[in-house]
């Protein structure tokens, strides 16, 4: 109950602040800065929350991070409805999630193979992303239709979106409460060391597993290319569909159902061999159906390539992610998930040059060419992590 209550908020916030910054601004750049406010803070403190991920309860993490996230919603959604929303303060509310995903992310990352067991992390993670999925199918639909209702019709409205933002910051504190009735003790490292200890610990494991360092890049810098389709889609829907907040609902609605096929293809095929090979093909696949989006012209083909678009995505990310999980050891998790943090932090690097193509160019133009680099820097990866193809189930 509380994935489905954060998924939902999160799917809902997205196309509501996807819709009115680009309302407010008509830049795609925009869309790009909001992104980097929150990635960045989330780079910049994830070691920290590694550490403090091991050191500490996990649950308790995970239940105080997102009573601080509820909050801050709550002051979000009432200065948009009085009408007093400004673009610094999407920037600012974007800062403060970073820091708080800091701490609650790897603890999150680091708690399923806890629950579950190692053996049973793939279909698990898969399971839970199709949930997370579902979220995606039915709220960019609710969010651009109560926008669209609470508005009146002026689309244009601010007091519309606050009114969703509220509903959104519900939904956030309901998903921080359930966690509390998790059966979780939790464990942590050994308390003798010092945090610097921890710290330094982590880096001198990813040094000698190349394994896992290889998954962390194969994971971070294809995506570093193919995310931009999920930032800049308001701007594409404004200005190649020439749709309103209900057509940007559709648009992620589809995306959402494709990304639901990917995970549910996923936990079906849990068991399957070659799971590193399937890996590199999945990413080729992504990128390919990003190039075909790029042109779709019309809504209905636009829903179709981004379905295909969000499947390869789902279906790569999270046998990516089930696969560091796995290949971790427990007593390091949460630091490993601190360092894929901090790596993912350095993805506005490709976003502000994409964001610049929208801006100079058009969106097709900028989505085609992140289609490209994704396709040249998965072929590469390939070539100095060839033990990533090797591997099979991942467990043994």
């Amino acid at each position: 109950m509380s994935t489905v209550c954060l998924a939902f908020g999160t799917q809902m916030q997205n196309i509501g602040r996807g819709w009115l910054i680009y309302d407010m601004t008509s830049s795609p750049m925009a869309l790009t800065w909001v992104m980097i406010s929150y990635m960045v803070p989330a780079a910049i403190f994830s070691l920290v929350g590694g550490v403090i991920a091991d050191r500490m309860n996990k649950k308790s993490l995970m239940v105080i991070s997102q009573l601080l996230n509820t909050m801050a919603m709550f002051v979000l959604s009432y200065v948009t409805y009085i009408g007093e929303v400004t673009f610094s303060h999407f920037i600012v509310f974007g800062v403060f999630n970073g820091i708080l995903g800091s701490v609650s992310m790897p603890a999150r990352f680091a708690i399923v193979p806890e629950l579950v067991g190692d053996y049973n992390v793939v279909n698990a993670s898969a399971l839970q992303t199709a949930t997370y999925n579902l979220s995606r199918i039915a709220g960019p639909i609710l969010a651009g239709g109560l926008i669209a209702a609470f508005a009146a019709g002026d689309t244009t409205s601010a007091q519309g979106v606050g009114l969703v933002f509220f509903l959104i910051s519900m939904l956030l504190l309901i998903s921080s409460i359930f966690p509390l009735f998790l059966d979780y003790q939790g464990t942590s490292t050994d308390v003798k060391k010092t945090p610097l200890e921890d710290f330094a610990e982590g880096f001198q494991f990813l040094k000698k597993e190349k394994v896992i360092t290889g998954l962390i890049f194969i994971g971070l810098v294809p995506s570093i290319f193919g995310s931009t389709v999920n930032f800049l889609l308001p701007a594409f829907n404004q200005e190649v569909i020439l749709g309103g907040p209900e057509e940007l609902g559709f648009l992620s609605a589809g995306m959402g159902l494709g990304a639901l096929i990917g995970s549910l293809l996923l936990a079906k095929l849990s068991d399957l061999g070659s799971k590193g090979q399937i890996m590199f093909l999945a990413s080729y696949g992504w990128a390919i159906t990003i190039a075909i989006f790029a042109f779709s012209g019309h809504l209905f083909a636009a829903i179709v390539a981004g379905a295909l678009t969000a499947l390869f995505h789902n279906f790569f990310g999270s046998l990516n992610m089930s696969l560091t999980q796995i290949l971790t050891p427990q007593f390091v998790r949460g630091r490993v998930a601190s360092l894929i943090l901090m790596v993912n932090g350095l993805m506005p690097l490709g976003a502000i040059p994409i964001g610049i193509i929208a801006e100079v160019f058009n969106i097709q133009t900028a989505l085609f060419f992140g289609s490209l680099m994704m396709l040249v820097s998965t072929f590469i990866l390939g070539l100095f992590y060839p033990e990533i193809r090797k591997i099979d189930k991942g467990h043994g």
